[in-house]
């Protein structure tokens, strides 16, 4: 069956950086729209970043010109390089295969003040 597995979440100050990975298997995800979402404490989930089967890839307002969506076809990975990270990005972070309901179990990241 369809697998993702993210890791790279941690504790970080502000201003710092994380790399998310999101391992894929199961499936070549290769031809998949690929997106990372976050949902903090009572609230609702919300996309962060989608990354096209090409190199096309879109972002929140939120996070545009800090966080970078990139891929790895030959690994089936995707990636998420978060920079100059923020409390309001403290959130658990799920990676999902855009149109089919798979994601992962997701990974903390938690950003101090």
């Amino acid at each position: 069956q369809v697998q993702l597995v993210e890791s790279g979440g941690g504790l970080v100050q502000a201003g710092g950086s994380l790399r998310l990975s999101c391992a894929a298997s199961g499936r070549t995800f290769s031809r998949d729209d690929m997106g990372w979402y976050r949902q903090a404490p009572g609230k609702e989930r919300e996309a962060v970043a989608v990354i096209r089967w090409g190199v096309y890839s879109l972002y929140a307002d939120s996070v545009k010109g800090r966080f970078t969506v990139s891929r790895d076809n030959a690994k089936n990975t995707v990636y998420l390089q978060m920079n100059s990270l923020k409390p309001e990005d403290t959130a658990i972070y799920y990676c999902h295969i855009e149109g089919y309901d798979y994601w992962g179990q997701g990974t903390q990241v938690t950003v101090s003040s």
